[in-house]
């Protein structure tokens, strides 16, 4: 049974997500503070987090930030703020889903089973990759990734985006085809929702972010992945 983390201040809210998730055969915990969600994150394992960003304590932005310091569970955003520049900021901390208020239950269950399934795929590439001596080093298995040595913090999605990528190096995808294999096709969001990721990407695994060399824009059409294998 895959259990689920719902932050927010709201009881109504909660009441109404916890519901639904009942009956789709999740277990469910709450959390009515940022508080109180940062200590269940720390002391129990969870497959997912639903989390308000506007909560009495601490915005949820922080304790995105602070959940991805200790842990790699994916987070859907679920919140009143409609400005592109908040989802920006929301995936940059590492969400993995982000849901506008008011919101459609079905859909935010959609959206659950959704990153979930995307969570729980281990298949997408060999065990163990390795480019230009070790320089970026891929496990699939522990789906742990190391920069020269040191082991970087990958959301679900920033993970699942390399790997789809690293599978076929200098092969060009498309944006469609990255939003296609990475979010679902049920994703409704803006299509530059992956530049985003990719910024965040270029910021964790390249030397030089800013002159990329295994994250490859392909100008007017999407990204590829270039690196030496072995």
């Amino acid at each position: 049974m895959k259990r689920v983390l719902v932050v927010d201040d709201e009881e109504k809210i909660r009441e109404v997500v916890v519901s639904y998730l009942d009956n789709e055969g999740y277990q469910v915990v709450e959390a009515a503070s940022g508080e109180e969600a940062m200590e269940v994150i720390g002391r129990h394992p969870l497959d997912l987090v639903i989390l308000d960003l506007m909560l009495p304590d601490l915005p949820g932005e922080e304790i995105c930030k602070r959940a991805r310091q200790i842990s790699s569970v994916p987070i859907i955003m679920l919140t009143a703020k409609v400005d592109e520049k908040d989802r920006v900021q929301g995936l940059t901390m590492g969400a993995d889903d982000y849901v506008v208020k008011p919101f459609s239950p079905r859909e935010l269950m959609a959206r659950v089973k959704a990153v979930i399934r995307r969570s729980n795929e281990s298949d997408l590439l060999a065990d163990y990759l390795s480019f230009n001596d070790e320089d970026l080093v891929i496990d699939t298995v522990r789906r742990q990734v190391w920069k020269q040595g040191q082991e970087v913090n990958l959301t679900p999605m920033e993970f699942r985006l390399l790997s789809i990528l690293a599978r076929h190096p200098k092969r060009a995808f498309s944006r469609e085809e990255l939003i296609e294999k990475g979010f679902g096709f049920d994703f409704t969001g803006d299509i530059r929702t992956i530049d985003q990721h990719m910024k965040n990407l270029r910021a964790k695994i390249e030397s030089d972010p800013k002159h990329p060399k295994y994250i490859q824009t392909v100008y007017g059409f999407g990204y590829r992945f270039h690196g030496a294998g072995k």
